[in-house]
């Protein structure tokens, strides 16, 4: 099988790659930035976000390795910075509309990888895939992979897209410490924690459905195989661990694996656009991908930390290559 990653220097996409690669599939990756944690796959810096008019054989002037399936998730993420810089919604609806049009014309199925921001902030705590509600869009970011989904809707149906899209949400863990170019939750308490510093959640009641990467890679993977056997297609699909926690909770869970003190300060919530409650409905991926998660965040919090001091002892307290 041979799978082309774009996005393929973060934390999924590097994760992903290498699973892959290990289950002896070919992987080739895009990125517009080098990859901070392995060389041990090939892959291309190309900033798919530019114009682009030629797409057979590849985007623009570069030319990719044949392959039978794309995983899209390249992305600018991070709500309140999207928030801020909204002229990135925009990039995002563009290099999804490159890739898109690079697999109608080599006639590749995708992989989407999108998120639990299109159900806005549920209050109404619904969260079946149907069920979404567009008119509560919370984001520039939700806007513009809501705006990805329905652009991969319209391929389907004018050019005949074999496609899934997977509604990710938090997921989390190795791969996952470069907070200097992203600011995560996860990584950023687990650093000033360790350093003595407090933590501050904004909105003591905010609930979120953390995923460990293992299971979302485990996730991706049944999808990839199921819609190149033609299995399972032209669906979306939520892929989370399917039980919320608070953002304290976490903070606690992040201190006892580190042996610290928790030092909270919780904070009423305040950023813009973020969702405030979500816990995923997985009847789809369970039906569909007999997808079953095995990390529940008492035990991803710790695999998290290990990894993170792992990394620190292997390249020292800059965190990255």
């Amino acid at each position: 099988m041979r799978v082309l990653i774009t996005g393929s220097s973060g934390q999924i996409g590097t994760n992903l790659a290498l699973r892959l690669q290990a289950r002896g599939h070919t992987v080739f990756g895009i990125d517009k930035r080098a990859n901070p944690w392995t060389d041990a796959f090939p892959y291309l810096l190309q900033d798919l976000a530019a114009p682009y008019r030629d797409f057979v054989g590849g985007i623009g002037s570069v030319t990719y390795p044949k392959c039978d399936v794309v995983v899209h998730l390249a992305a600018n993420a991070k709500v309140h910075e999207l928030v801020e810089f909204p002229h990135r919604a925009i990039e995002n609806i563009q290099l999804t509309f490159n890739v898109l049009e690079y697999c109608r014309a080599n006639d590749v199925p995708l992989i989407f990888s999108s998120s639990r921001e299109v159900y806005g902030d549920i209050h109404r705590y619904i969260t079946e895939e149907t069920e979404a509600d567009f008119s509560y869009t919370e984001s520039p970011y939700s806007a513009s992979k809501i705006s990805g989904e329905a652009l991969i809707y319209s391929y389907a149906r004018c050019y005949g897209l074999r496609y899934l899209v997977f509604r990710f949400s938090n997921v989390y863990g190795r791969y996952d410490c470069d907070i200097d170019r992203m600011e995560r939750v996860i990584p950023l308490f687990i650093q000033r924690l360790s350093n003595g510093q407090p933590v501050t959640v904004y909105g003591g009641d905010k609930v979120l459905d953390f995923t460990y990467v293992d299971d979302c890679v485990s996730g991706i993977i049944r999808g990839i195989e199921r819609l190149l056997s033609g299995k399972v297609m032209n669906e979306t699909i939520n892929l989370a661990y399917g039980k919320g926690n608070t953002l304290v909770r976490m903070a606690e869970l992040v201190a006892d694996a580190l042996g610290v003190r928790s030092e909270i300060v919780v904070e009423p919530a305040k950023r813009t656009g973020e969702v405030t409650h979500y816990v995923a409905d997985l009847s789809k991926a369970i039906d569909l991908l007999d997808y079953r998660p095995q990390t529940p965040l008492e035990q991803g919090i710790p695999a998290a930390v290990r990894w993170w001091r792992s990394w620190q002892a292997s390249v020292g307290q800059e965190g990255r290559r």
